[in-house]
């Protein structure tokens, strides 16, 4: 539903792996991003063969959740679902349940059923010109999480409204991510991160090190800092690189769902979080609520933590919450 900026840079910094230890490296394209998984283990062949089967996971799922192929079944639902019940897969039902409990627990700061004002807004920055009044509002008219009929016993989907298009831009590479580096965890590699553009999920650090370095920048694209995690999933949104401006206005990639347009002043917000789709969902949710919003807002989520950056008539003002950023594990 929401891109999410890439504006992360991660390593594991100033620890040798070990005379038996290998590092692996490998970067694949999917889900419009350069998907990137780092590993260490003392088999080469072992680690790379791990990396083969995480990669294969990402290129499924993003087979499944995209909305640009009419034949994923994420198309597939949104075309068949209003007329009765669909049963999909058990990931795509994980991803709309989460989505569905991020989308209550914001006041529908995030949904997923964005789709047709995601439509109209990549129509606007292919012509650089706002949507018409009357196409807003019919898009809006189709937007709604309340919408979304899931049956967990059942493993089905209803759209309960016609004309509903859901979009998972703002929780399926994160998802990816987790998943990716689960498959890395099971087969024995536990010191591993998987950079899915941005949104990272890491592992164990190497022995002696303090956590994973997780780069961050400030709302110039500079380097501002770095964070140090370990076990735990780190998304940053914001309008960096991708926005809109119109007669003056600058207008963020990422949509508000509940006025379909892109969100209006400049900001950046930055989760730590236990789970990759959690992290990629709330960062969202930071970058559309006003900053004042945005710290009771996450306090509802175990284990995460937030930081936001924004612009206003004062100046460049930041909020984090307490545990950021020295919160340096989630524990998972």
């Amino acid at each position: 539903m929401l891109p999410l900026l890439g504006a992360l840079a991660a390593g594991c910094q100033g620890v040798g792996s070990g005379p038996e230890e290998v590092r692996r490296e490998r970067t694949e394209v999917h889900m419009g991003t350069a998907f990137r998984i780092v590993a260490y283990g003392g088999d080469a062949a072992r680690v790379d063969a791990a990396m083969h089967a995480a990669f294969a996971r990402i290129a499924a799922l993003d087979a499944s959740m995209t909305d640009y192929d009419r034949s994923s079944e994420l198309s597939r639902l949104s075309s068949t679902a209003v007329d009765e019940p669909v049963q999909v897969s058990p990931d795509l039902f994980a991803v709309l349940e989460l989505a569905a409990r991020v989308s209550q627990a914001s006041a529908g700061a995030f949904d997923v059923t964005v789709g047709p004002a995601m439509a109209l807004w990549r129509r606007a920055r292919r012509q650089g010109e706002l949507p018409t009044r009357q196409r807003l509002e019919a898009a809006r008219a189709a937007i709604g999480a309340q919408w979304v009929e899931l049956d967990p016993a059942a493993g089905t989907v209803r759209l309960a409204r016609p004309g509903m298009r859901l979009d998972l831009g703002g929780i399926a590479k994160g998802y990816a991510a987790q998943a990716a580096f689960d498959v890395m965890e099971a087969a024995g590699f536990p010191r591993a991160l998987v950079d899915a553009g941005g949104d990272v999920v890491c592992g164990d650090p190497l022995s002696g090190a303090d956590g994973w370095s997780i780069g961050l920048t400030a709302l110039d694209g500079q380097p501002a800092k770095s964070i140090r995690v370990e076990r735990a999933a780190v998304a940053t949104s914001g309008d960096l690189f991708r926005f809109l401006e119109i007669d003056g206005v600058r207008y963020s990639h990422v949509l508000d769902p509940r006025t379909g347009l892109g969100v209006l002043g400049r900001r950046q917000a930055t989760v730590v979080a236990p789970d990759g789709a959690l992290a990629d969902a709330l960062a969202s949710v930071a970058c559309v609520l006003e900053p004042h919003e945005v710290l009771p807002a996450i306090a509802r989520w175990p284990g995460a933590e937030v930081e936001v950056v924004f612009e206003d008539g004062a100046g460049v003002g930041t909020l984090r919450s307490a545990g950021f950023p020295e919160r340096r594990s989630t524990g998972r």
